[in-house]
């Protein structure tokens, strides 16, 4: 943006929202997901020892059978099947664990990949940038979160270190399976809550870097005036092409006049051609125009020897009804016809190009 930070007071639209995610400019937080993954593997990971114990279990009771007798074909389907025993134990963690990350990068505005975040920029390896993001706010903040996290973390552990050293000290006269038993479980509920905590965190970090995003997305006023300037396109632009596309339709219209069956004038002011094909309906308009496009429209006339009828009312009543490219109105049917009708008499006579003024036509409509 051009404008500095002060004057960015406004909230940005969604174009530049859209073009701030393609750059990567997205709020998130890296300990969600880690911390999401860790949490859920708390749950599944009591079910993968199960399984790599079942394994091994059935690993070793084979093995006197392959000691007394070791040969290659005897060991290759022990280990084959302990391997495969471990690695379908271990799906189910890499599913869950992909899973978390997965909902942990939905939740935080996707998991599209930006690819622009992976090209070379100067202000991610510039000296006064970095300088700037260790002793900003950036950098204050990510202080605090440490020690934080380092603080919360570190104290969990210590209590469940020390409640896991009581445990094992009056532990003596239980069974070893059972000390283990009771030790992992304590470990792992030691694990969920230091993974809470770690969450907690992880979501004051994401509203922290939502609140930073936000404010560098924030836009000027003259930011918002240049992006709709954008979408609608420059004011001469638009009215260089509207010209331009008036420009070829008006060279359409009168390239339509040498096809006219009569042109009626008014005589000097107002201009409109019009073409009848038997078959096809009323008569069409095909060209029209005042003023100078009118002169031009009865030059081109002249020249293509198309008749010329002077009526006032009429061209002036055609000219304001009909736009070209139309059929005229059913109220000018019978006007119209006597004027074509009047016209092929005229060429029947050879003498239809040039301007002729009918006196019985305005005659009958007195």
């Amino acid at each position: 943006m051009a404008d500095g930070g002060a004057d960015r007071t406004e909230k940005p639209t969604p174009k530049r929202l859209k073009e701030g995610r393609k750059q990567g400019q997205v709020p998130r937080s890296q300990d969600l997901a880690a911390w999401a993954g860790v949490l859920a593997v708390t749950f599944v990971l009591p079910g993968l020892v199960s399984g790599v114990s079942e394994s091994l279990t059935t690993l070793f009771a084979r093995l006197p059978d392959v000691m007394a007798q070791p040969s290659i074909e005897g060991v290759m389907p022990i280990v084959t099947d302990a391997a495969s025993g471990a690695a379908l134990a271990c799906i189910p963690m890499l599913a869950v664990v992909t899973l978390a990350a997965v909902v942990a990068g939905v939740a935080q505005g996707g998991t599209r990949p930006y690819g622009t975040r992976l090209k070379p920029k100067f202000a991610r390896v510039s000296p006064l940038q970095g300088f700037k993001r260790m002793f900003g706010a950036q950098g204050a903040w990510e202080l605090v979160k440490s020690l934080l996290k380092t603080g919360v973390v570190g104290w969990l552990a210590y209590r469940a270190v020390m409640s896991l050293a009581d445990l094992v000290m009056g532990s003596g006269s239980l069974p070893l399976g059972a000390t283990l038993a009771t030790v992992g479980a304590s470990a792992m509920s030691t694990i969920r809550i230091v993974a809470v905590a770690a969450l907690l965190l992880g979501v004051a970090d994401y509203f922290v870097s939502r609140r930073r995003v936000n404010k560098q997305m924030l836009m000027s006023r003259k930011d918002i005036k240049d992006e709709m300037k954008q979408a609608e396109g420059d004011p001469m632009v638009k009215a260089s092409l509207r010209r331009r596309a008036m420009m070829i339709a008006r060279n359409r219209m009168m390239a339509d006049v040498a096809t006219a069956d009569v042109v009626m004038v008014n005589p000097t002011h107002v201009a409109v051609a019009l073409r009848y094909s038997q078959g096809l309906g009323a008569p069409r308009v095909v060209a029209k125009g005042a003023g100078a496009v009118a002169a031009r429209i009865r030059e081109l006339a002249a020249e293509n020897r198309v008749p010329m009828v002077e009526d006032v009312p009429l061209a002036r009543a055609l000219y304001k009804a009909c736009d070209v490219g139309e059929e005229i109105p059913a109220d000018f049917y019978t006007a119209v016809a006597q004027v074509l009708a009047f016209v092929m008499g005229l060429r029947a006579r050879g003498a239809a190009a040039g301007l002729h003024r009918n006196r019985s036509l305005a005659l009958s409509r007195r």
